[in-house]
């Protein structure tokens, strides 16, 4: 399979693709759309159980792997185009949709989801289906916001994590994020950070972690404030579901 640098580290990531692979070769029947195919590998394992599959790749390089790869499946056809502005002559009985990012910030899942809903069968399924968002209390030596990978950059944790946000792909989200969440504080030190953690749920009874290429934590700096065990803050968490990275905005207060 012709691939990228890029495509080359997604494919090396044998949790994420063992996760798909299952669930795909699962629910793959009738009409797919795989949006955001990349290089057409989640096409591949769903075209041998499906009628039909609607691969589609909006940047023209990618499409052009994608189309070397899956040129010997006759029941695929692939579509360069933007997944928000495509028609697809026939209704879906599965979408596929992997265009995450940690709590769904810098990548175009959520518009993508909410432009094509109408496509989908009643009783259609996509995957992913959803995700659980959870936030902990971090002191971490950062001035931007960063993945945290391996082992770097070193933080430690101050609280529990706390899930503020359950998203369910199949229902219409409102990608903008304005919440006040309180956080108990498990050790006495400074808070200078937050940590999310967005779990990925292939199906509502499959839940896959982070992994390397699949929603790495992020690592979000804040003002800093000194805390005991025992007490309670409270996070003002601000961003856009597709909108990037540059709309987070994170702070923290004292529970007065």
């Amino acid at each position: 399979m012709k691939i990228t640098s890029y495509q080359q580290n997604l494919l090396s990531d044998i949790e994420r693709l063992t996760g798909f692979y299952e669930v795909i070769t699962e629910k793959s029947k009738g009409i797919i759309y795989d949006l955001g195919t990349g290089s057409g590998v989640l096409s591949s394992w769903a075209a041998p159980l499906s009628r039909f599959v609607y691969a589609v790749e909006k940047d023209p390089f990618t499409a052009q792997i994608a189309q070397k790869n899956l040129r010997l499946f006759k029941n695929v056809s692939l579509m360069v185009s933007d997944a928000k502005t495509t028609f697809f002559p026939e209704k879906a009985d599965l979408i596929i949709c992997e265009m995450m990012d940690t709590a769904l910030i810098d990548e175009d899942q959520v518009p993508v989801l909410n432009s094509v809903q109408k496509y989908l069968k009643k009783d259609g399924d996509i995957i992913p289906c959803g995700v659980f968002n959870g936030v902990e209390a971090v002191d971490a030596n950062i001035a931007h916001l960063c993945y945290h990978e391996r082992v770097t950059p070193q933080h430690q944790l101050m609280s529990k994590l706390i899930i503020y946000d359950k998203i369910d792909f199949k229902k219409y989200i409102n990608p903008k994020i304005h919440y006040s969440i309180p956080i108990p504080i498990n050790n006495k030190g400074t808070v200078s950070g937050v940590k999310i953690t967005t779990f990925t749920l292939l199906t509502p009874n499959f839940i896959c972690g982070p992994t390397p290429m699949l929603n790495p934590p992020l690592l979000v700096p804040t003002n800093k404030l000194d805390v005991e065990k025992g007490d309670e803050i409270i996070l003002k968490l601000k961003y856009s579901m597709g909108g990037g990275l540059d709309t987070l905005r994170a702070s923290i207060e004292p529970v007065s």
